[in-house]
């Protein structure tokens, strides 16, 4: 769960400690006090998108660094190299040039890879929310979040994506006819083209070699007569096989007057053989340097012709080679494309019995998982006030796609006998905020996230289903960690911990703290949320109220 958070200068936040607790936490201020901020620093520490824009004026980077406990012992750890540790700090730096640094448990860690870390300790939901609510698109995937859907999904993938493999093909091949007559004749040039020059892999190498050599023959043949003149001697000079010679023969004849020159005579004898054998191997290498004056000029007119075969197939004769292999298994697939077509077709026509099988499957699955998620939202709905509200979803077939052949629409009717309708046709603003809490609720139930923030996700609500909402929220933080910002008493007057947020001036700049705060603190707050600035002695009543009245349930 989420215990410390820790901001530097982020937007009007220059510095500030953040403790949470277990349970319900709730962050209220006045509108523009910085609540948003707060929120933004937690998407960062979760490798969400951070801007230069975050960075407080004056300041070259901005810091957030989160520290979490009870923290399970999730498969990230050992996939990313990151040691273990219950407890766990995460850390990021935003800097003006666009540069970000994360760390996990002080190891150096990619964004995307931090925020497949952070998805898995916190969620958030906000108003955004709402609109995915109101969007179609996203229905299908609250469905199949809810009925833990992924094997299913995963078995339906594969036989899609056989499907689409076979229908990528087909396409391939049903191509134009003089479309296909042009490409067949190019491809028969470039494979006599490649085939005419006879290469072998590894020959450019093997020429360039040799094209050095011949053309330094002259400068070679001088360096390697000198070496073997001072190893082998000539008319003028011994060389250093026959001074090594006369000292082995000198030490030899002296051997018997005293036995330890023995093995500086072998030594002597070793050096003597060395250097005549490296003698024979450079005047070896001279005679292997004879080259007829059109040598260079045959290597030339080679290389000039793998040149041009490069600059058209590939860098290297093997990358030409490969190509031409390509080229000839490409001319056969279209030499024979009315039967590789056949085949194919009746590849395809299998596989998309095989995928409508698996979709078909994976409907049943959904018709019932339908079922148990419509009364599972009811039964919220109904603890949330609304208990005459209907909900359901519905179906609809499409063609086979990457998630099957269905589409899921979430209808509702708000009142007693109107038809249902998609939800973005009869729900109002608080209709909506709890239809989200119901359903995010219900989802939260099936996922191992231990951390749950709420951001003003009860726009629109009031009087009495605001109440409901804030019972329904003290109910989820007995499961889990719960952050909501709110400007509502009744869900404030719940909470087992409450940090204001507030903003005031110093020296002509912006600061925005964050307090907790206690029981009086919490009274004053709260009378400033139902009764604005003029705060009397019946609004601190009707806070003291709410906070008793709440500490009973």
């Amino acid at each position: 769960m989420l215990r410390l958070l820790h901001i530097e200068n982020i937007a009007v936040i220059e510095l500030a400690d953040i403790y949470f607790d277990n349970g319900f936490n709730v962050m209220t201020g006045e509108t523009g006090a910085g609540k948003s901020i707060v929120i933004d620093a937690i998407s960062a520490i979760m490798g969400e998108r951070a801007y230069r824009d975050m960075i407080r004026t004056g300041s070259n980077k901005a810091l957030v660094r989160a520290i979490f406990d009870e923290v399970p012992e999730l498969p990230w750890f050992s996939q990313q190299d990151v040691p273990y540790e219950e407890e766990l700090t995460i850390q990021r730096e935003i800097y003006l040039d666009g540069k970000n640094v994360c760390k996990v448990n002080g190891i150096p860690v990619t964004v995307n890879v931090l925020k497949k870390l952070g998805i898995q300790l916190i969620n958030i939901h906000g108003q955004h929310d709402s609109a995915a609510l109101f969007d179609e698109n996203y229905h299908l995937s609250f469905l199949d979040g809810f009925g833990l859907l992924a094997p299913s999904l995963e078995i339906y993938g594969q036989a899609y994506q056989r499907v689409v493999q076979l229908r990528k093909e087909i396409d391939s091949l049903s191509m134009d006819e003089s479309e296909k007559l042009r490409r067949m004749e190019t491809l028969k040039y470039q494979i006599e083209e490649i085939s005419r020059a006879n290469l072998k892999a590894g020959e450019d190498d093997e020429l360039e070699a040799k094209r050095k050599i011949v053309q330094n023959a002259e400068k070679l043949s001088d360096g390697l007569n000198e070496a073997a003149i001072a190893m082998d001697g000539d008319d003028h000079s011994e060389g250093a096989a026959g001074l090594l010679s006369q000292a082995e023969h000198a030490i030899g004849r002296i051997l018997r007057f005293d036995d330890s020159l023995g093995s500086l005579h072998e030594l002597l004898t070793d050096l003597m053989y060395r250097v005549r054998d490296a003698a024979e191997q450079v005047q070896d290498r001279c005679y292997a340097l004879s080259f007829s004056a059109d040598e260079l000029e045959r290597i030339e007119e080679r290389l000039d012709v793998i040149h041009r075969l490069r600059r058209k197939y590939g860098a290297s004769c093997a990358d030409i080679l490969d190509y031409l292999e390509k080229a000839k298994t490409e001319l056969d697939n279209m030499t024979f494309a009315d039967d590789r077509l056949e085949q194919l077709k009746k590849q395809l026509s299998k596989a998309e019995q095989a995928a409508y099988a698996e979709a078909a499957r994976l409907h049943e699955v959904r018709q019932q998982t339908s079922e148990v998620l419509t009364a599972r939202i009811l039964k919220e709905l109904a603890e949330l006030d609304m208990k005459k509200v209907q909900f359901a979803c519905v179906f609809s077939e499409t063609p086979l796609g990457p998630l099957g052949t269905d589409s899921i629409a979430f209808y509702m009717s708000a009142n007693v006998g109107e038809d249902l309708k998609p939800l973005n046709k009869v729900a109002s603003g608080g209709e909506l905020a709890r239809i989200m809490l119901a359903l995010k609720n219900v989802l939260a139930e099936r996922d191992q996230v231990p951390t749950l923030i709420f951001d003003e996700v009860d726009t629109g609500v009031s009087g009495r289903a605001a109440q409901r909402v804030a019972e329904k929220l003290r109910a989820v933080s007995r499961s889990k960690q719960v952050l909501c910002v709110t400007h509502l008493p009744q869900i404030a007057a719940l909470a087992g911990t409450h940090l204001l947020i507030a903003k005031g001036e110093r020296q002509g700049r912006t600061y925005t703290t964050v307090s907790p705060l206690d029981f009086e603190g919490r009274k004053a707050e709260l009378a400033r949320i139902i009764g604005g600035a003029n705060i009397t002695e019946i609004t601190l009543r009707s806070a003291e109220e709410m906070m008793m009245g709440g500490m009973n349930l």
